[in-house]
C-alpha cells in the first residue's frame, strides 16, 4: 500500500516535471522561431532600405538631370530672343540705311530667320509682313485678339525711321523651342510622377520649401492628407525617418521630397511580435481544447464511476434495512437495533451522495450552521476523543444559504476526517470559523495537524492523491467539484504551516 501511494505521488511529480519540461521546450521553440524570423526580417528590410537608398539617389540624380534639362532650356529661350532682337534691329538698319551703309549684310539677317515666328506692323496694327507663321497677311490683315493673345509672350519690339513712323515686331517662340517646351513640362510632370509612384512602394511627399503645402504625395492617404494637423504630423515624422531631398525646378521653384519606410518595411518590423502572438493564441486554444476534453472525459468517468457505486450499494443496503426490520422483532438489544439503524441509515446516505454525482442536484434553503453542527455531532462520536471540536457560531445562529444538504454534508465530513488524519498522535484541536458577509459566507476549517507544503496547495485537489496510507484520494477532490461546480462557490487552502497545521477555506454566495 506504501508502494501504491509513493507511485501515485511520484506520477503529479512527473506530471509536474514534464509540464515545466514542455513549457521549456515550447519557449526555446518559440525563442529559435523569433530569432530566425528576426534574421529573416533583418535581412528582408535590409533589402528593403537599400532598394530606398537606391530609389533616393537616383531621385536626386533624376533631379539634377531635370535641373540641367531646364537651365540648357532657358539658355535656348534667351538666345530667342537675342536671335529675335538682332533681327528687329537688322531691320531697322536696312530701313535706315544710308546711301554709304550697305544693306545687304541687315538683308541677309532678315532672310536668315527661318524658325521664329515674326510679324510686322505699323503702327495701327495693321499687318505688314509676317515670316515663318501659319497664316497669310491677305486673309488675317490686322492684328486682331487671338494674335496679339498668341504674341503676348514677349514685349513687342518697337522700330522707328524716317518721318517719325513707328512700326512694331512681334514675335514667338521658335515651333523647335516650342515643342522643347512641351518636353520638357512633360518631363518635369514624369518626375514628380515617379517620385509618387515609385517602385519601391515608399510614401512619398512633395511639399514647399515653407513645409506648409502638399504639391503631390504617393503611398498617403487621401482623405486625411488635407487635414492640417495631420499634414504638420506626417512631414514631422517623415522628417524624423529620413532627410528630406531638396531641389529647385523651374516653375516650381524650391521643393522638399520627404520620404519614409515603405509599408512592407514598417509591417516587416512587426512580425516577429505577431507571430508570437498567432503562435501564442494558438498554444492557448489548443491547451484549452484539450483541458475541455480532458475535463469532460474526467467528469464521464467520474459520473460513471459514481453511479456504478450506488448502483452496487443499493442491492446489499437494502438486504440490510430488512435485516435490522428482523432483528427488531427478537430479543435484541434496542440500544445496538438503533446504532445499526444509524449505520444503516448512514449508507443509505452514503449511496444518496454517490447517485448524485454527475447529475445537477437541487439546491434548497437551508441553516448553514444546522448542518454543520450536524455534521460534527456525528463525527465527534467516531473519532478519538483526544481530539476537540470548537465552533465560533453559537448553535441556535441561522444563516440560511440555497445547499445540497447530502452533498454539502460530504465535503464538511471530507474536510474533518482530512483533519483528523492530518493529527499523527490523534489528539489536537479542529476549529470551524463561520464568517458572513454581505454577499457571501466564509467557512474556515483548521486543524493543528502536519501541515501541507506550499507547493502541495492545488496538488491535494487532483484526483487519486493522497499521503494516506490507506484511501483513493478522492475526498478532496470530490469536495472540489461539489463546492465549485454544484454550490458556484470555491474551496482552497487559505494558509498551511508545516508541523503547525492547515486551515482549508469555503466561499459560499448567498
Amino acid at each position: 500500500m506504501k508502494k501504491s501511494i509513493l507511485s501515485r505521488y511520484d506520477i503529479y511529480n512527473r506530471k509536474k516535471h514534464w509540464k515545466i519540461l514542455l513549457f521549456l521546450s515550447a519557449i526555446v521553440i518559440i525563442s529559435f522561431s523569433l530569432w530566425y524570423s528576426n534574421v529573416l526580417v533583418k535581412k528582408i528590410a535590409r533589402d528593403e532600405r537599400m532598394k530606398i537608398h537606391t530609389w533616393a539617389n537616383a531621385l536626386q540624380t533624376r533631379a539634377q538631370l531635370v535641373n540641367s534639362t531646364q537651365k540648357f532650356f532657358t539658355q535656348i529661350e534667351e538666345e530667342e530672343r537675342n536671335r529675335v532682337e538682332l533681327y528687329a534691329e537688322a531691320l531697322q538698319r536696312f530701313v535706315k540705311a544710308g546711301p554709304d551703309e550697305d544693306p545687304e549684310f541687315y538683308m541677309r539677317i532678315i532672310q536668315n530667320n527661318k524658325s521664329i515666328p515674326v510679324i510686322l506692323t505699323d503702327g495701327d496694327g495693321k499687318i505688314i509682313s509676317q515670316a515663318n507663321t501659319v497664316f497669310s497677311s491677305d486673309t488675317i490683315p490686322g492684328m486682331g485678339e487671338y494674335l496679339k493673345k498668341e504674341f503676348s509672350k514677349y514685349p513687342r519690339i518697337e522700330i522707328r525711321y524716317y518721318k517719325d513712323e513707328v512700326n512694331y515686331i512681334y514675335y514667338q517662340d521658335s515651333k523647335l523651342f516650342t515643342e522643347m517646351q512641351v518636353v520638357m513640362n512633360n518631363l518635369v510632370e514624369s518626375f514628380f510622377s515617379e517620385v509618387v509612384n515609385n517602385s519601391a512602394s515608399v510614401p512619398v511627399l512633395v511639399t514647399d520649401s515653407a513645409r506648409t503645402k502638399a504639391l503631390t504625395y504617393g503611398q498617403i492617404d487621401t482623405l486625411q492628407i488635407h487635414d492640417s494637423a495631420y499634414f504638420q504630423q506626417l512631414v514631422k515624422k517623415m522628417d524624423a525617418a529620413n532627410d528630406p531631398i531638396e531641389i529647385s525646378i523651374a516653375g516650381q521653384g524650391k521643393t522638399l521630397i520627404f520620404y519614409e519606410d515603405s509599408y512592407v518595411l514598417t509591417q516587416l518590423r512587426y512580425f516577429p511580435y505577431i507571430q508570437f502572438a498567432i503562435i501564442g493564441i494558438f498554444l492557448l486554444v489548443a491547451y484549452l481544447l484539450f483541458s475541455t476534453a480532458r475535463r469532460s472525459e474526467q467528469n464521464q468517468v467520474w459520473a460513471g464511476l459514481a453511479k456504478e457505486t450506488a448502483h452496487q450499494l443499493g442491492t446489499p443496503l437494502s438486504s440490510m434495512m430488512a435485516w435490522v426490520d428482523y432483528l427488531e422483532t427478537k430479543d435484541v438489544d434496542s440500544e445496538t437495533i438503533e446504532e445499526l439503524r444509524k449505520d444503516v441509515n448512514r449508507l443509505s446516505t452514503i449511496t444518496d451522495r454517490f447517485s448524485k454525482i454527475g447529475s445537477n442536484p437541487s439546491l434548497v434553503p437551508e441553516n448553514l450552521v444546522s448542518v454543520i453542527y450536524n455534521s460534527v455531532s456525528y463525527l465527534k462520536t467516531r473519532t478519538s476523543q483526544k481530539i476537540a471540536y470548537s465552533i465560533n457560531v453559537p448553535a441556535e445562529h441561522s444563516i440560511v444559504l440555497p445547499l445540497n444538504l447530502q452533498l454539502f454534508e460530504w465535503v464538511i465530513e471530507n474536510l474533518v476526517k482530512n483533519a483528523v488524519d492530518a493529527m499523527t498522535t490523534r489528539q489536537g484541536k479542529i476549529t470551524i470559523d463561520i464568517n458572513e458577509e454581505e454577499h457571501i459566507v466564509n467557512i474556515d476549517i483548521a486543524d493543528t495537524g502536519k501541515g501541507i507544503p506550499r507547493n502541495m496547495f492545488r496538488t491535494i485537489f487532483n484526483p487519486g492523491y493522497t499521503s494516506k496510507q490507506r484511501g483513493w484520494g478522492l475526498g478532496l477532490s470530490l469536495s472540489k467539484r461539489i463546492i465549485n461546480e454544484y454550490h458556484n462557490g470555491k474551496i482552497f487552502v487559505k494558509s498551511s504551516a508545516l508541523g503547525k497545521g492547515t486551515t482549508f477555506r469555503i466561499v459560499l454566495k448567498k
